[in-house]
């Protein structure tokens, strides 16, 4: 359609330039009418600037597999497509919304190269304050996104320190004493060694001593009463067959499961004169076997402390993979167990039955960890005992993953504000405000999912929605990028 310098100089965008200017745009520029439906496509090249004279236009974000409406107007002179052709190859050009019009619409539609140009021609300082303002404002999220990274970082650190040192010191501690008993039991060996057994009758002890230790690794689990009255009939026996040390012995026979029958079988497989020297032998083969569990029982922990730690960090995995998001959630809890304390109860409601999801996990375990520190927080400043409830469940194509506590809640005059950029409710130097943004820019931006709040006294649930399937990871896309422009 003919392009009109007139028509175009009443659009607010182009009411200062000249005739000059307005005729260069309708040179290189034209108007064109579109009938109801689609004008571009998010992440198509980006080839066009649209500015509308007549009609309405219909922004749309893909969000998943669907088309989330952003913003509606018919206001003329609104302008959306290539903005940021003047930034040339430095950014990837490509459409960053959907737009579609609802009735005949009329643009005027300047090729990118064009605007760019006249961008550079007419308004270089603009243009130059425009991209220091860009990438001014991408390289402020950046490092704000890692600054709220080593934040997060040094908490789990500290956490983590302390949860490997409780087993640690355990291990020490069970190694020192065992080095101890062993060094007793050779020298009770000694003992029986030179006393005129038969040997049947050591073959007998070596027997029993097998037998205990396939006890003690099935000891069951006893109730104080029932180890209290335990402890005193086997003491009772031991007293009754010479041995007046035998309540030093009766709480460890009873930790490892053993009974009076347990010590008539000894008193039947060796000698008389024998019993004193091959019950004080199978004590410290028993203490032996009970300090080995010990240590066994602490490496374990600190092995899988490290195995959370290496699955919230991602470390040797690819960025981009199919997840099962319930590892994930395991390892931030658990490597947040120390913030959270005894007095949180967590409750895992998963369904396990949910298919792995295509994701970026290591800043999947930074959105946990980010929802879980405010629940925690928020259990904390009404009292300090609460419960977090992870709960996940299937919502038609998507995966919800719900922090759910039992917390003040969230107000309902600042409940819009809480995802913005620097706000937050904890005292100054708790909370830096980023958070939840920096969560709702790796759920929304990164994996085209969708992050929201629900909130009354006593129960607030933040929802991850993720989309069981996605398209190919964007290796260009920044989570802390700016989100895409809608028209002005």
């Amino acid at each position: 359609m003919p392009c009109s310098p007139a028509e175009i100089s009443a659009l607010f965008l182009f009411e200062k330039l000249t005739p000059e200017q307005l005729g260069r745009l309708c040179s290189e520029g034209r108007v064109e009418r579109f009938e109801p439906g689609p004008v571009y496509t998010e992440g198509d090249p980006a080839t066009c600037f649209y500015v509308m004279i007549e009609g309405t236009v219909v922004l749309y974000r893909r969000v998943g597999g669907d088309d989330v409406e952003v913003s509606r107007t018919s206001q003329r002179g609104v302008y959306a497509g290539a903005m940021q052709a003047y930034l040339g190859d430095r950014v990837p050009q490509v459409y960053n919304n959907s737009m579609r019009v609802t009735e005949p619409t009329r643009f005027f539609v300047l090729p990118a190269e064009s605007f760019s140009a006249v961008m550079q021609e007419w308004f270089p300082m603009a243009a130059h304050l425009l991209e220091g303002l860009f990438f001014g404002s991408k390289n402020t999220q950046r490092a704000i996104g890692q600054r709220e990274r080593l934040l997060a970082l040094g908490s789990l650190s500290a956490g983590l320190t302390h949860e490997l040192n409780n087993p640690a010191a355990a291990a020490v501690r069970a190694t020192a004493t065992l080095r101890e008993r062993v060094a007793k039991m050779r020298h009770k060996l000694g003992l029986i060694a030179e006393a005129p057994f038969s040997p049947d009758s050591l073959a007998g002890l070596i027997e029993v001593q097998e037998r205990t230790a396939e006890r003690v690794a099935k000891a069951p689990a006893l109730t104080p009463l029932e180890a209290s009255d335990r402890e005193d009939a086997l003491t009772e026996w031991l007293e009754d067959h010479g041995m007046d040390w035998g309540w030093q012995y009766a709480p460890t026979f009873v930790q490892a499961g053993l009974d009076i029958d347990w010590l008539e079988q000894v008193a039947a497989a060796v000698d008389a004169e024998m019993l004193p020297n091959a019950v004080g032998w199978l004590n410290y083969t028993v203490e032996t076997e009970l300090l080995m569990f010990e240590i066994e029982d602490s490496t374990t922990r600190i092995s899988h402390l490290v195995d959370a730690a290496k699955q919230y960090s991602q470390l040797d995995r690819a960025p981009y993979r199919v997840v099962d998001v319930h590892e994930l959630l395991d390892s931030t809890l658990l490597m947040l167990s120390g913030k959270i304390g005894q007095r949180i109860e967590v409750v895992k409601s998963y369904d396990r039955t949910l298919p792995a999801v295509p994701a970026y996990p290591a800043e999947l375990n930074q959105v946990w960890t980010n929802l879980v520190d405010n629940a925690v927080f928020a259990v904390n400043s009404a009292g300090g005992e609460g419960t977090l409830t992870v709960r996940t469940a299937r919502e038609g194509d998507r995966l919800l993953v719900e922090f759910r506590d039992t917390g003040p809640g969230v107000p309902a005059d600042i409940r819009g504000r809480i995802f913005d950029p620097f706000f937050t409710t904890k005292p100054v130097g708790e909370g830096t405000g980023l958070g939840l943004d920096i969560s709702w820019r790796i759920i929304v931006n990164k994996h085209h999912g969708s992050l929201h709040v629900e909130s009354v006294p006593g129960d607030t649930r933040f929802q991850v929605l993720l989309p069981l399937t996605a398209p190919e990871p964007e290796t260009d896309q920044d989570p802390m990028s700016e989100p895409a422009e809608e028209p002005v």
